[in-house]
């Protein structure tokens, strides 16, 4: 557990942004519990014989979080969106990998919160099909993927997502229920 308050995390990734490197030792143990639980987060809807363990998640999406160039980090909340972002797509490339040229068998269901998903048995398959439908729906609304990749993926609640945004939470409600809305249509015709 940190012990230093949000508004000290901000500060810290702040400094980050402004090119001061002393700081990326001083910040993660602050932060690896938060990018711990988000990793464990993940893993969870991973396939039981998943090779990647959470510490390694975190080690490879801390790695990438700060080595970004173009980021300006606006403040805590800010971090761990893009780090629920790095950790998916981590997790896509192994998933994609996996199930490289594995394809059918009979349907399971995937919960999306309180919809459900039909999708193949095998989780990475699964995963696959929801970040596809997913990359169709940040084309065509951004906000409502960015929505479904904090609540589903990072496991962050209505009112933490609506930090992360910007909005308000009954925004984030109502583009919640129909992102999943439009990506059960999605999948269930996959």
């Amino acid at each position: 557990m940190s012990d230093k308050s949000p508004s000290e995390i901000t500060q810290m990734l702040i400094e980050l942004t402004g090119g001061n490197k002393d700081i990326v030792n001083q910040i993660l143990p602050h932060i690896y519990d938060e990018l711990r639980r988000l990793a464990g987060s993940y893993l969870r809807r991973e396939r039981d014989d998943h090779t990647l363990q959470p510490t390694a998640l975190v080690h490879e999406a801390y790695m990438k979080l700060i080595d970004q160039k173009q980021v300006k980090w606006q403040n805590r909340a800010h971090f761990f969106g893009i780090a629920a972002q790095v950790m998916r797509r981590i997790l896509m490339d192994y998933a994609r990998k996996h199930s490289a040229g594995k394809r059918g068998g009979e349907a399971e269901k995937l919960p999306l919160e309180e919809e459900i998903l039909v999708v193949s048995h095998d989780k990475s398959a699964d995963l696959v099909a929801l970040d596809d439908a997913l990359e169709n729906l940040a084309e065509i609304d951004p906000q409502k993927a960015k929505i479904v990749e904090l609540r589903y993926f990072g496991g962050l609640s209505i009112e933490e997502t609506a930090e992360v945004m910007e909005v308000s939470v009954p925004t984030i409600n109502r583009q919640w229920r129909m992102a999943k809305a439009w990506l059960h249509s999605q999948i269930a015709n996959t």
